[in-house]
């Protein structure tokens, strides 16, 4: 037992991995159950995805301190597939989704999808959390989202205005629910003691709209869970096999496959930002992905990603190792196993305030101000334009039309978009790398090698003076590798920066 866990706290700490993993465990319970309801299936699809994320993906992922579990990135495909095609469809489609991460994986692939834009990630993000704010504002009124973002926004202010104050019954006694779920979790983020900081703000909503609608008898659509989870479970059937045959679904799997992908690895990127031990193995981290979502697939669940918001909480509670990651998916199996009548006073309502917050969140207007003042236009629009597109069609059309966007900026580089890096010793305590070209999300690949490649115990000279030009996407790389390595205490200069490099220089 003893050699198991040095094995999987790898040096760490068991105790902090013990508390950072309960922490864990209170932020994702609520938002597992409400990226299920935002998809358009029960709770407890969720809560099997979390199990799964915790359980599995953290023994085998390529980033340790990073959490898996259902993502509000992926709700509103999610919600597509089972409106059109039904629930049955997508059990097959995240097993093909699976195959074609853990075959990316396998191939080395994994670095590529850091070469995707920021500001294409960022305004996907954004337009997702638009519809997921627009479809669960209907929930705070205990009904169910429209067919599409704009059914849902232009209905808005009919559901509004239909209420009745003088009437408080129905939607009007939900969306009081609601408000006050919202108004919990914001208040408690804001004014919560410095001892208490690690009590997550979506908790202490959900807690708080429990038990007012407990004590006061309130007639609210409630969470309905099963008894035992493992009815939950979907065994596949024959239709599941014949469903595999069916082309149509390749191209869903394709894109859930590469929007999971995409918002794994840079969760892991921004995760490696925070603390100092191991940085992520990407591909293994696709690896691992793929197992998660085929078996998610095969169990009947929801499609799984690395988690940004549980992440971050995992890192902040203190976590050392996968460790706090796998027992946070134990204490969800447990809590359903032997609660499930706790999760059943939940009101429907108070859930939809939690991912209204969550999808406001996801609106990052200073992500696209700091494009567009350090970048320039061409960035911003492109944020725009993924946005817009994924709200008004769908967030496949929208990643695709933010990726062709992208093109744009190798126009001007179009015939010479070769990257030169060539590295040298000048003496034993010091490190020099050269970079000449152009430095575009094409080559980005390429120069993260070079850079990961650098040691960490000598000074470093990056030469960007034959640098003929830089995207946004590279630039923003390059930022991040650098503050992250002094950070650590590195010595690292630049010489001959210019343009977009000179702010890097600081």
């Amino acid at each position: 037992m003893g050699a198991l866990l040095s094995r999987l706290t790898g040096g760490g700490n068991p105790t902090r991995d013990f508390t950072a993993s309960i922490v864990v465990f209170l932020v994702a319970m609520p938002l597992c159950m409400g990226i299920a309801v935002a998809s358009g299936v029960a709770p407890e699809k969720g809560l099997i995805t979390g199990i799964i994320g915790g359980l599995v993906v953290g023994l085998l992922a390529g980033s340790p301190l990073q959490v898996s579990g259902p993502a509000a990135g992926l709700a509103v495909i999610v919600f597509e597939i089972v409106r059109e095609q039904g629930l049955s469809a997508l059990g097959p489609i995240l097993v093909l989704a699976g195959i074609i991460q853990f075959v990316a994986g396998a191939l080395k692939l994994g670095g590529w999808f850091r070469a995707i834009s920021p500001a294409v990630v960022h305004g996907m993000l954004a337009g997702i959390g638009v519809l997921i704010v627009v479809g669960q504002f209907h929930v705070l009124f205990d009904a169910k989202p429209l067919a599409s973002g704009i059914e849902n926004l232009s209905a808005m202010p009919g559901r509004l205005f239909g209420l009745n104050p003088g009437d408080v019954s129905g939607a009007e006694l939900a969306f009081g629910i609601g408000l006050l779920t919202i108004g919990a979790m914001l208040g408690w983020e804001k004014l919560r003691p410095a001892s208490m900081k690690l009590v997550p703000g979506a908790l202490v909503g959900v807690v708080s709209a429990t038990l007012v609608a407990y004590f006061a008898g309130l007639d609210v659509t409630r969470v309905v869970v099963p008894s035992n989870i493992l009815s939950a479970v979907d065994v596949p059937d024959g239709g599941f096999l014949a469903k595999l045959a069916d082309p149509s679904i390749y191209a869903t799997a394709l894109a859930i496959a590469f929007i999971a992908s995409a918002e794994t690895l840079l969760s892991a990127a921004a995760v490696d930002k925070m603390h100092d031990g191991a940085r992520t193995d990407y591909d293994k981290e696709l690896r691992a992905q793929g197992i998660g979502n085929l078996l998610c697939g095969a169990a009947g669940a929801l499609p799984m990603t690395g988690v940004i918001v549980r992440s971050s909480a995992n890192v902040q509670a203190g976590a050392t190792s996968r460790l706090s990651t796998i027992l946070h998916g134990a204490w969800i199996l447990g809590f359903v196993a032997l609660l499930p009548w706790l999760l059943r006073e939940i009101p429907m309502a108070a859930l939809g305030g939690i991912l209204v917050v969550t999808g406001i969140r996801l609106v990052s207007l200073a992500h696209v101000k700091h494009l567009f003042q350090r970048y320039g236009p061409l960035p911003a629009f492109i944020w725009a334009a993924t946005l817009v597109t994924v709200v008004a069609e769908d967030l496949l059309t929208g990643v695709l039309v933010g990726l062709g966007l992208s093109l744009l900026e190798l126009i001007p580089h179009v015939r010479k978009l070769n990257l030169g890096v060539h590295q040298r010793h000048a003496d034993a305590d010091e490190h020099h790398v050269e970079l000449h070209g152009a430095a575009t999300f094409v080559t980005l690949p390429k120069l993260t090698r070079a850079l990961d490649a650098v040691p960490h115990d000598k000074a470093f000279t990056l030469h960007v003076g034959r640098l003929s030009a830089i995207d946004h996407t590279s630039a923003e790389m390059l930022n991040d590798w650098l503050q992250r390595r002094r950070a650590a205490g590195m010595r690292i200069d630049l010489a001959g920066e210019k343009g977009r490099l000179r702010g890097l220089a600081a």
